[in-house]
């Protein structure tokens, strides 16, 4: 009996930085991939600001995943090394920028 409550108890601990990691990497992404041109804050640095955006959480992580035609780099194709999770992780972490 002491050995399940044990298990269960380090299942859900599990489960719960698992979850507190995948919240988490929406803005570590955007720190390390998008910060350098948007600012830190998404405030707009070599590339305009982001914070406030009236683009929605499918529009930022479409256009991470296929770019724009006549866009500045990098945002005229797709955002190298990034998959459909991690857009929309970096899209709802912008959308919380204000």
């Amino acid at each position: 009996m002491k050995r399940s409550i044990i298990g269960l108890t380090v299942i859900a601990l599990l489960s719960m930085s698992c979850l507190a990691f995948a919240a988490e990497d929406g803005a570590a992404i955007y720190k390390t991939k998008c910060a350098g041109c948007h600012g830190a804050a998404g405030e707009g640095k070599v590339g305009p600001a982001l914070k406030g955006t009236s683009m929605t959480d499918a529009q930022i992580a479409e256009e991470l995943l296929k770019g724009t035609p006549g866009k500045k780099a990098p945002h005229g194709k797709a955002m190298a090394g990034l998959t459909p999770d991690q857009a929309s992780a970096v899209a709802a972490y912008v959308k919380t920028l204000k």
